[in-house]
């Protein structure tokens, strides 16, 4: 806030048809996420209804900053589609900063509904218990399950765009929470810390997303992978996931021409963890060499 006057400056540079857009999506904003303050995120409508004011209106925001500019034209139920992709992000925010949310201080940020969470535990909290892994894994899986609805709108938004900057900065975020979810999925580690991308793969999303086609193929690479870690049929939401990432790659080879004949995320992910896995192999039995006669002349 103390930084706020040159937000206001920039405000007032604007066009008036530009700063009316983002005044009124702000207001809106505003007032819906104040409703949260003393309403407890209870069911998944309320999981929705709070991801709206959050990202979902600041999706619809976005669409309309562009169709005022003429550099995007009107697209059927495009309000719709912006709305959903704003939830596509603000969950999968929701899913990774668990760890982060739930130690808050002076008191922890609840945004996992209960009517989720309370299928596997009795509080929130509980997730984060060794002695609950199991039940909070699947839980877990349930959440990304669950963003995983959005994907199609994602998407077709993206499809509807045609300026190649636009596609590029707006489709970027995308991958990047698709990538997130993939990592995710299946990985008790969401509940001992916060889990991020390497820089190195968010790198290799920037450098490679130009087109529609860059767009499809990096979510159906991020689909595969997280589909390799559905391997528990036990998970009561495993099928559902499996069904939800098929259909995420059919509108893939719909939208993205090819998909095979271009470099996989997954494939380098493979690659690269194979490489430090290869790399630390070699190097125990060095250090041995070198660290132990060392240790052994110090004593």
């Amino acid at each position: 806030m103390e930084q706020f006057h040159h937000v206001s400056a920039a405000f007032l540079e604007l066009e008036k048809g530009y700063q009316e857009i983002i005044e009124d999506i702000t207001k809106r904003m505003g007032a819906g996420m104040a409703k949260f303050i003393s309403k407890e995120v209870e069911t998944v409508d309320d999981y929705d209804e709070y991801c709206h004011y959050a990202a979902g209106l600041v999706g619809l925001g976005m669409s309309k900053l562009l169709l005022s500019s003429e550099l995007e034209t009107v697209t059927p139920n495009w309000e719709q589609l912006s709305n959903s992709t704003g939830l596509f992000l603000q969950k999968t925010n929701i899913i990774k900063d668990y760890f982060e949310d739930v130690n808050e201080i002076p008191k922890p940020r609840m945004f996992w509904p209960r009517e989720t969470w309370g299928k596997y535990v009795d509080k929130l909290e509980d997730l984060k218990d060794e002695d609950k892994s199991t039940k909070a894994v699947q839980c877990l899986n349930d959440m990304i399950t669950n963003a995983l609805i959005h994907v199609e709108d994602c998407l077709k938004s993206m499809a509807a765009l045609h300026d190649p900057a636009i596609l590029q900065s707006c489709s970027i975020p995308l991958i990047v929470a698709i990538g997130t979810l993939a990592l995710c999925y299946n990985n008790v580690q969401v509940f001992r810390g916060s889990l991020k991308l390497r820089r190195g793969l968010i790198a290799k999303v920037f450098d490679r997303t130009k087109t529609m086609d860059d767009v499809c193929g990096a979510f159906y690479d991020f689909s595969c992978m997280l589909e390799t870690k559905v391997f528990d049929k036990k998970d009561p939401n495993a099928m559902k996931t499996l069904n939800r990432l098929e259909t995420i790659k059919k509108v893939c080879r719909e939208y993205g021409g090819d998909i095979h004949q271009r470099k996989s995320y997954v494939n380098d992910e493979i690659q690269s963890n194979a490489l430090f896995k290869l790399q630390t192999v070699a190097l125990v039995p060095l250090l041995a060499t070198v660290v132990l006669p060392y240790l052994k002349h110090k004593k």
